[in-house]
């Protein structure tokens, strides 16, 4: 049944006597189109604007890689590492936090988290209030410490309310310890106007 559709047009070329085609058509085309399309030069090869393209692209895709995998040094609050059992030398399961006790926990200490994170963002470090900057980090890193060994103890002992209160006042002392370096850092920024407009 199938056949082949080259066959069927030969076949009813051969009845009927005449190409499908006028003679002189083909040669007629790839003059013309010959005449409309230039003709390549040995040295076109290389087409400058796409290796300048090219050039752009690997450089944009480079600083595009850099800013996505670089790590901020400046991260105070890191996250909690695995501890490994010293014994057995095995990694114990992960580490809990509020937000594995409970959703409604998980809110808060995302809130908390958040609001640290967006203080700390804010904030501007000069050769001013270095100083000053200095010492909220060191307490903030004290408080940090202790969050991951209450989430070690909830971790082990299981949840409490003493430990689960003792998390959740440890961030809000966190937050409320960066709340008094941004008002020290206005009233410092305000000293120093002060003093330059004296001048």
């Amino acid at each position: 049944m199938a056949r082949d559709i080259r066959q069927l047009f030969k076949e009813e070329q051969e009845q009927t006597g005449f190409d499908l085609l006028p003679k002189g058509h083909e040669s007629r085309f790839l003059e013309k189109l010959e005449n409309e399309l230039p003709q390549a030069s040995p040295k076109s090869k290389f087409n400058w604007l796409s290796i300048a393209a090219s050039v752009v692209l690997f450089i944009a895709l480079g600083f595009g890689g850099y800013n996505y995998f670089k790590t901020d040094n400046a991260q105070v609050i890191a996250p909690t590492p695995e501890l490994v059992n010293t014994e057995t030398k095995e990694k114990p399961a992960k580490t809990k936090t509020l937000g594995d006790l409970s959703p409604d926990l998980k809110k808060v200490e995302d809130y908390y988290l958040a609001s640290i994170h967006n203080e700390l963002s804010k904030v501007e470090l000069t050769p001013e209030n270095k100083e000053l900057i200095d010492g909220y980090i060191q307490r903030l890193e004290v408080l940090s410490n202790e969050y991951k060994a209450l989430s070690l103890e909830l971790t082990e002992s299981g949840p409490s309310e003493l430990t689960v209160n003792a998390l959740i006042d440890n961030l809000k002392m966190r937050l409320n310890l960066l709340y008094r370096l941004r008002d020290q850092l206005k009233d410092l920024s305000s000293e120093l106007d002060e003093t330059q407009l004296s001048m």
